[in-house]
C-alpha cells in the first residue's frame, strides 16, 4: 500500500529538492507539500546551496509539484498555527520532513498518534546530532554518513530507521561530503517509505542510544576549518586508511610466510 503522506521543505531548498525526486521516482507522491517560505528558511536555503557546489540534485520542487500534480501550499513558517489546517484537511499516515527547521508541538504530536514524523539527517546518529553536521563530523573526524529517523521533541534523537556510512577519499573536498549526505539522506528516506509501503518499516526501528557528543549549533569558523581540513587531507576517517592497514597487513602476512619458509628450509639442509 503506498503511503498518503504530506511532505514539508523550505522552499526549493535543495534536500527537499533531491528527496523529492527520488520518493516520485520510486512511485511514492506526496498528498500535499507545506513549502516555508521565509528570510530565515531563504539563509537556510542558501547554506545548503553552498555546501554542494555545482552538483547535480533533482529539479525544483514547484516543477515537480507541477509536473505529477502535487498541491502546494507556502505557509511563512512551519508551525501549528500555519500548517496544522492543511495537515488536518489531508489526514495523512505520516509526515515527512525534506529540509526544514526545527519543528515542535501538534505538528509532531499528530505523526506521533498515527504513523510518525519521518526526518532524514545529514549525519550518522547518534554521533553527530544537530545542524551542519558534515563539517562538525569532518571536525571530530567522525565518519560522514546519513541517517533516517522518527522525530521526537528532542533534536534527533527519535528512533533509527536507516543508518549509512558513506567513504570519502583523498582529494575529495567539503562539497562533496555535503553533497553524498544529501544523496543518501534521500535514498535512505526513499528506503523507508518503501519498507513502510511493504509494511515492514517497524522491523528496521530501533533507538539510537546515548550519544558520544553534545547537539551541535552551526559554527562558520567549524565549517571553515573542515573546509580547510579536507583541502588539506587532514581528515582521519578517509576510506584510504582502511585500505592501506589492509594492504600493509597483507604485505607482513606474505613476508612472515617468506621467513618461515626460509626457516624451515635451514632445517631441511
Amino acid at each position: 500500500m503506498k503511503p498518503h503522506f504530506v511532505f514539508m521543505a523550505i522552499k526549493e531548498h535543495p534536500w527537499g529538492r533531491e528527496m523529492l525526486s527520488q520518493l516520485i521516482s520510486a512511485g511514492l507522491k506526496p498528498a500535499l507539500i507545506i513549502e516555508e517560505d521565509s528570510e530565515v528558511g531563504g539563509i537556510e536555503r542558501e547554506k545548503f546551496e553552498f555546501r554542494i557546489g555545482d552538483n547535480e540534485i533533482g529539479e525544483l520542487i514547484s516543477i515537480q509539484a507541477k509536473n505529477n500534480d502535487i498541491p502546494v501550499e507556502t505557509v511563512p513558517i512551519h508551525n501549528d498555527e500555519h500548517c496544522m489546517e492543511f495537515i488536518e484537511k489531508i489526514s495523512p499516515q505520516m509526515i515527512i520532513f525534506g529540509g526544514t527547521r526545527i519543528i515542535r508541538g501538534k505538528i509532531l504530536e499528530y505523526g506521533e498518534k498515527r504513523d510518525g514524523v519521518l526526518n532524514s539527517h545529514p549525519g550518522l546518529l547518534p554521533e553527530c546530532r544537530g545542524s551542519a553536521s558534515p563539517a562538525w563530523s569532518i571536525y571530530h573526524d567522525i565518519p560522514i554518513g546519513s541517517s533516517c529517523h522518527f522525530c521526537s521533541s528532542e533534536i534527533d534523537a527519535g528512533d533509527l530507521v536507516g543508518k549509512r556510512e558513506i567513504g570519502m577519499k583523498r582529494g575529495e573536498t567539503y562539497q562533496d561530503a555535503c553533497y553524498k549526505t544529501l544523496i543518501t539522506a534521500a535514498t535512505l528516506m526513499k528506503e523507508a517509505l518503501e519498507a513502510y509501503s511493504k509494511g515492514e518499516l517497524n522491523k528496521m526501528r530501533k533507538p539510537q542510544g546515548e550519544s558520544p557528543n553534545p547537539v551541535f549549533r552551526y559554527d562558520s569558523d567549524i565549517e571553515k576549518e573542515s573546509i580547510l581540513k579536507m583541502k588539506e587531507e587532514r581528515y582521519a576517517c578517509y576510506v584510504e586508511n582502511d585500505s592501506a592497514a589492509a594492504a600493509i597487513g597483507e604485505i607482513l602476512m606474505i613476508i612472515m610466510t617468506i621467513i618461515m619458509a626460509a626457516v624451515l628450509l635451514r632445517s631441511f639442509t
